[in-house]
């Protein structure tokens, strides 16, 4: 059997679930952002993507793998990779999401492609999202993630490209274990690069605890907000570019485009190299 049929049955495999937009999950985003804004009230749209803080993996203990994760075989296929990494992500925003709105996600698996690239075997997983609410679809997402082997010894990873653009908006981020931690609890995410660096650093041989990729989009569309509060927001790419750690401060950028529709938005290591790039229409 191939390496595209091994993986074959699982395409067309869904999931559903399930949530009630509370305004206590978005005033702990809120905080954590550091944002000074009134409670969030019965009512309110949440932000452009928040919806993620409300749409979490809630598996059982005995359900979740030694790395964190939830155990593959059930939703997710049985790829025998041990390194998992968001890539990116492409969302379209069809309407807003207000407090106290129940949403349903419902996540496809549309391909699972293996490759060998520079570093080994690699298997990109590709999905869909699509979060409906009590008026109809909200949110479309197509995310990539990939799987990958573990580091081998002596590899050197390639150096990451330059900024896209010259910033005209940019904010500085310190990715503290506090940080990473509360991130991982708003997600439910117990994936331990983010939080064990005993295990980070010795299992799956990272120099440092990783900042979520999810959680540099959300600094990333949160510096869109800060500098473009009236604008509505219709499309949001992110493409993973090299991996962040809590050992350096880094900054998400940003600049609009020349008509008014459109922000190139990035964040770059302590270097001044990329880590995301992003692009928005609003």
């Amino acid at each position: 059997m191939t390496d595209e049929n091994k993986y074959s049955a699982w395409i067309g495999n869904k999931e559903v679930t399930e949530a009630l937009v509370t305004s206590y999950q978005a005033d702990a985003l809120t905080a954590t952002l550091n944002r000074e804004e009134p409670p969030f009230k019965e009512g309110d749209p949440i932000p452009p993507g928040w919806h993620l803080f409300y749409i979490r993996e809630v598996v059982k203990l005995a359900d979740t793998a030694s790395d964190g994760h939830p155990k593959r075989g059930n939703f997710l296929p049985p790829i025998d990779l041990p390194r998992r990494m968001w890539a990116g992500t492409k969302a379209t925003f069809h309407r807003s999401i207000h407090v106290g709105e129940k949403i349903r996600k419902v996540s496809t698996i549309e391909a699972v492609t293996p490759k060998v690239g520079k570093t080994g075997n690699l298997v990109f997983l590709s999905l869909r999202h699509e979060i409906n609410g009590e008026s109809g679809l909200a949110v479309t997402e197509l995310q990539d993630v990939v799987y990958r082997e573990e580091a081998k010894q002596g590899s050197v990873a390639p150096m990451p490209p330059s900024p896209p653009a010259k910033a005209v908006w940019s904010r500085d981020i310190n990715p503290s274990p506090v940080l990473l931690f509360r991130f991982s609890a708003l997600t439910m995410n117990s994936h331990r690069i983010h939080y064990d660096y005993k295990y980070v650093t010795e299992v799956e041989k990272y120099p440092g605890l990783l900042v979520h990729g999810p959680l540099t989009l959300t600094l990333l569309m949160d510096l869109f907000r800060s500098e473009k509060p009236r604008a509505s927001l219709k499309t949001f790419s992110v493409r993973a570019q090299s991996p962040l750690y809590d050992s350096h401060n880094f900054k998400v950028q940003g600049c609009p485009g020349d008509d008014d529709k459109t922000a190139q938005l990035w964040a770059i290591n302590h270097e001044g190299k990329l880590a995301m790039s992003a692009s928005a229409e609003y």
